[in-house]
């Protein structure tokens, strides 16, 4: 069964179809891959920054507190040990990775699924190009609003031109990808998905199945 997407220009009246093929599209399976991929997607963008010292990396604790017997207190060998105030951390967080490794045929059925669900939601508007001739915010927004996009789009481009980057910058519900980096997590992310007629082109090529040879 055929798809076919119609086509906008930046004023909002359609200026032709699109067909898509079957290759792009996935309904039966795929679950399990949009979950891994996300999944990955947000691992991946953890910054695995956290840190803290152990007993060897705190300051001080060179000299042994009070000597071995006599004194009646229990032994102590550093004031810096994870027992004391002030000593070092056991066991706690040190600077790592969180990045999670997802297989290329289960990142692209992932991708053909959340394409499709995007699809059967009416979420996915098809525009001849994005073109702005100022880097100005306003008229970006003015064209997702005459597109029925609203202010929370995943502006998909096949090239990202100066002047639209610029624009998006300044809308925290907008975010210009190209279909060459774009993911299931973004994808998923918005309520509307603004892709020219070249971007879609590429990620067809990006997300197509391989047909079964007969």
């Amino acid at each position: 069964m055929s798809t076919t997407l119609p086509i906008f220009d930046k004023s909002g009246s359609q200026i032709g179809g699109l067909d898509l093929s079957p290759a792009w599209l996935e309904r039966e399976k795929g679950d399990q891959a949009v979950h891994d991929s996300v999944v990955a997607c947000l691992a991946g963008m953890r910054a695995g920054t956290a840190s803290t010292k152990t007993r060897g990396k705190v300051r001080g604790g060179g000299a042994k507190p009070w000597r071995q017997k006599g004194t009646g207190r229990a032994r102590a060998g550093s004031n810096r040990s994870p027992v004391w105030r002030g000593g070092g951390i056991i066991f706690g967080p040190i600077p790592r990775s969180f990045a999670k490794h997802v297989n290329r045929k289960v990142e692209k059925l992932a991708m053909r699924r959340v394409f499709t669900e995007r699809l059967d939601e009416n979420a996915v508007i098809v525009v001849d190009d994005v073109v702005l001739d100022t880097p100005k915010t306003k008229g970006l927004t003015a064209l997702l609003k005459t597109l029925g996009a609203g202010v929370d789009a995943l502006v998909l481009v096949d090239k990202v031109e100066d002047n639209v980057r610029l624009a998006a910058q300044n809308l925290p519900s907008v975010r210009l990808m190209t279909a060459v980096t774009v993911n299931p997590y973004w994808m998923l992310l918005y309520k509307k998905i603004v892709v020219t007629r070249a971007a879609l082109e590429v990620l067809g090529g990006r997300i197509g199945a391989r047909e079964k040879a007969e």
